[in-house]
């Protein structure tokens, strides 16, 4: 089998969304040395890049030199910067990209992410139409905008493009954490005006009636952080248990089979709960930070007595990394 890697090049930003989950106290990079190490070890298909601006990255050019090379779709998410300041030959690498927008307003964008995003993420869109580039808008649903996920798909559709929306996971603070209410609301609106593209939001896949129910995270899907550390996904980064993640420096010894140790195993796991239920724990991240990894997940509705299922009208099929590299859904 061959991998998904999801990988934060740089913690390192222009901006300072309050919402992020990147470590702001201290800039880490991952080096050419730790990306050649990784395709030494995994069967890689797909690599898609996160978490910081990844253009900050020092060796940025010669990664992506590298990874241009190797037979993998590439795939970028950015806040506009890395799109505007790429030259069109490098930025032809890429698969497909995309831009953060989390408000359908200037306003909105502008108070949330900083004056002058809204200008600047309308340049990397044209710049990208432009040259023919396939491309996503990328959304946080969150406590304070997932009324305005209709509008999110208005705002795509204006362009001719894909909304691609994650869960806002409460890594470092429960400030924009959904309500069990807001969650289901959110979904119901992207799904009632959007056609949808790909699902892996494990729960919502049960309420859609999709199999298999997990996420790609820890059965076919890696994640890299800024620091090196070796996650089936994203949002973790086993600070809640006293086991340690191990880094990209523990291939030599472990190899391919670091993918079954502590984190990826209890990442397959599922919890005894909710071994009878249609959700299947839903997203691991989000019961490990919610303390509670035995548990159904908070947004189960099945634990709570209730019913759901969402209907849903398919997209026709689009070829998109992030389609299988994170819990997320992606709608046109």
């Amino acid at each position: 089998m061959k991998y998904s890697l999801g990988i934060g090049l740089t913690n390192n930003c222009n901006l300072l969304c309050p919402h992020c989950y990147r470590n702001k106290d201290k800039i880490s990079n991952v080096s050419l040395k730790d990306i050649k190490t990784l395709f030494r070890y995994f069967p890689i298909n797909s690599v898609g890049m996160g978490t910081g601006e990844n253009i900050l990255n020092p060796e940025f050019d010669e990664i992506l030199e590298y990874l241009s090379k190797q037979d993998i779709k590439l795939s970028i998410a950015s806040n506009g910067l890395t799109l505007t300041s790429l030259c069109e030959e490098k930025l032809a690498f890429f698969n497909d990209v995309e831009v953060s927008v989390d408000f359908p307003t200037e306003r909105g964008q502008d108070s949330f992410r900083g004056s002058g995003n809204w200008s600047l993420i309308h340049q990397a869109i044209e710049r990208c139409k432009d040259l023919g580039i396939n491309m996503s808008l990328l959304a946080t649903m969150m406590s304070i905008n997932y009324q305005y996920m209709k509008d999110l798909v208005s705002l795509a559709r204006s362009f001719d493009l894909n909304l691609r929306v994650a869960v806002y996971q409460a890594v470092f603070s429960d400030s924009y954490r959904l309500s069990y209410d807001q969650f289901w609301q959110g979904f119901k609106d992207l799904l009632s005006t959007g056609e949808l593209i790909s699902c892996s939001e494990p729960v919502v896949r049960a309420a859609l009636g999709l199999n298999p129910v997990y996420s790609p995270c820890g059965h076919k899907s890696i994640r890299i952080n800024p620091l090196g550390q070796i996650s089936p996904c994203v949002y973790y980064n086993g600070t809640h248990t006293t086991h340690s993640l191990h880094t990209i420096n523990d291939l030599s010894d472990l190899g391919e089979d670091i993918l079954n140790t502590y984190y990826f195993m209890l990442s397959r796991e599922i919890p005894s709960e909710a071994k009878d239920c249609p959700c299947q724990g839903g997203c691991f991240s989000r019961r490990a930070l919610d303390g509670n990894l035995n548990a159904h997940d908070f947004y189960c509705p099945w634990a709570r007595g209730e019913e759901m299922k969402l209907e849903y009208h398919q997209a026709v099929e689009t070829d998109l990394v992030r389609s299988e590299n994170n819990c997320n859904i992606i709608v046109k």
